[in-house]
Formats: structure tokens, sequence, C-alpha cells
């Protein structure tokens, strides 16, 4: 069994299996749509920022979660405004969502996803440049401590591989397949290749979100994979091993695909609660205050936890009259007032609970 796995050779992409079978065409149908209609859900949320702050959190924890990385959502949203709480997990969620967003910036700029942004994306991840693997020696090993996959050894393979892949991201010369199926093939590369020492498995899931974004599938990256993952993980690890030994192509991206379409119900769910309980808060902070402008409320959604610095800086007002906003919105309970060390901190606990909700 062991030496089954070790004599796979990971070849270069396009793939020459059938790809576009009918349960496949199908599902891409189901998926598409669902994708389509979230694209046009997010518009309804004018300031991206919240959505790219708010659900990539999300995903930053449910992404390290897979890899066993585990916070509580008090402890990022606390680091989030303070790194004073931030604890050795929440780091490394908060060194996902700077890794998102410095791929997100690099692709809508240049239209491309390059392996210049992949190593950029992995260095943020793991703040080193050790770069592509360099040295032999790197398996992948169940619970059982049983190596179940050897990716490739040789550091001149990885870069021939990585740069085939790179074509086939950016050239639909290669390959002509809709989009979402090549995200499929592109995951499954990507993480056979296994080209980094750490990190492997939390850039392959940020690949994903911005390819569709580099495909114009979505404007903005609030499709996120993780949660739906964790929730089948062990079908994950079993689909992405199948290929390797028996090219079992249509299961794995039938996998991807209802992961997508699942998603992005979720997703498109949690945007309108989201929007509603905005809309919520501009009515009363519009009854019961003189001071209502729209920075001060999308500051409010942008992290469940604010602090008056932040409300200085978004309005652009003293600090006395930030501290004095906050405290009124305190009295009327659209924030709780929480002190921390030597600080208050306002939290927008209604916001708070509908993403601790998430898509349980």
């Amino acid at each position: 069994m062991r030496h089954q796995k070790k004599s796979f050779r990971l070849t270069p992409l396009p793939a020459h299996h059938p790809l576009e079978t009918i349960p496949i065409l199908r599902q891409l149908t189901k998926a598409s749509r669902a994708l389509a209609e979230l694209k046009g859900e997010a518009k309804t949320i004018p300031n991206e920022s919240i959505l790219i702050n708010t659900l990539g959190l999300q995903e930053a924890k449910d992404s390290s979660a897979v890899e066993n990385i585990i916070t509580t959502n008090d402890e990022l949203f606390k680091a989030s405004i303070d790194e004073t709480y931030i604890t050795p997990a929440a780091k490394e969620v908060h060194n996902y969502v700077a890794a998102l967003i410095t791929g997100f910036q690099a692709v809508r700029e240049s239209k491309l996803l390059t392996n210049r942004t992949i190593l950029a994306i992995q260095e943020q991840l793991e703040k080193n440049n050790a770069g592509f693997r360099k040295l032999p020696g790197t398996t992948l090993k169940n619970n059982e401590g049983e190596i179940v996959y050897e990716p490739p050894q040789d550091s001149q393979e990885i870069l021939d591989l990585m740069g085939n892949l790179e074509k086939y991201i950016n050239d639909e010369r290669v390959q002509d397949l809709d989009p979402l199926i090549k995200m499929a093939v592109i995951h499954y590369q990507f993480e056979s290749i296994h080209p980094f020492y750490d990190g492997n498995g939390r850039t392959g899931r940020i690949i994903n979100i911005l390819y569709l974004v580099k495909e114009g599938l979505l404007d903005i990256p609030v499709l996120y994979l993780s949660h739906y993952i964790i929730q089948n993980k062990g079908a994950y690890y079993q689909h992405l091993q199948s290929v390797r030994d028996h090219n079992a192509w249509e299961e794995w991206i039938m996998y991807m695909l209802t992961g997508v379409e699942q998603t992005a119900y979720q997703t498109i769910q949690l945007i309108k609660e989201i929007r509603q309980l905005m809309s919520l808060y501009k009515s009363k902070m519009r009854e019961g205050t003189n001071f209502y402008r729209k920075e001060l409320l999308e500051n409010l959604f942008q992290h469940p936890y604010t602090k008056i610095p932040f409300v200085e800086s978004a309005l652009g007002v003293h600090r006395n009259t930030a501290a004095s906003y906050l405290n009124k919105l305190a009295k009327l309970g659209l924030v709780e007032k929480v002190r921390l060390g030597r600080s208050n901190y306002y939290v927008n606990r209604a916001l708070f609970e509908l993403l601790r909700r998430g898509f349980a």
C-alpha cells in the first residue's frame, strides 16, 4: 500500500480525463447559479471592507481550524483591535487575513494570479521567506502516522510544476473549462505539488477564492469553503487521494462544486442578516441620536469590537466627541461598553452573535 503511494508521479496540467461528465455539468449549473446570486447579494453592502473584514476573519478562523489552529471569536475580535490580547492561534488567523488581502489586491490590480502572488501569500501566512521547497523529505501522513502521499521532492520538479500551474491558472488556452471546474483542478494540483514546507492548505484555500475573483465570478473575496471542508474533512482528504490513486476526478469535482453551492447560499443568508441588522441600527441611530453618520454605522460593522480612536479616525472628530458618540450608543443598547485593561471597548453584540453563529 505504501509503495503504491510512493510510485505515483504527479503530471503537469491539463488533466487528460473526463472533467465534464453529466453529473458534473448538472452540479455546475447549481453552483454557478448560487455563485451569481452571491455576487449580486454582496453588492447590497456598499462598503466592501465590511464583508472583507467580517467574513474574512470568519474564513481565516475556519481555514486555520482545518489545520487544528483553534481560536475563539472573542480572542479573534479582541486581537483585531488590540494586539495586547493576541494569542498564538489568533496571530495565525490574523496572518491569514493579511495574506488574503495581499493576494486580493494583487489579483485586482493585475487580473492575474501568479506564482509571485502565491509566494507573497505564503510569506504573509508563515512570516518567513523560505519560498518553494528545496530539500527532500516532505510526506503527508494520516492520523496513524502512516505515509499516504509523497509529493514531488526534487526542487526543479516543484518549480516546473508550479510554472505549469501558473500558466494553467492564467492562460485559458491550456484547457477550456468552466472556471468552477478549473478551480477544483487547480486546488487538487496545488495541494498535490505541496510546494511549501508549511501553509499549503491555507494558501490553497486562498487561491480558490482569488481565482474566482480573477475570473470575474465574484467582485470581492466572500465565498469561503473552509467551513464546508471542516464539516466534510474526511471526504476532502479522501477525494484528493482518490484522484491520485484512481483518477477519481468526477467525485472530487462534485465535492468541490457542492461546496460552492452550499457555501454560496449560506453566505447569501449571512449577508442578508448583516444588511438587515445594519438597517435596524441605522433607524435606531437616527431616532435616538442627532449624530447619525454613514461612516459611524460602517465602523460598527467592520468589526464587532470598536474603540474611541477608530471612531475618531473614521469620522475625523475629536476624541471627546468620539467617546460621547459611543457612550450614547451604549445607552441605546446598540453597543456594549467593556473595560479591558486601561481602555474601553465597544462591542456590537448583535453582530458578534451573528458571526459567532456563522454557518452553524
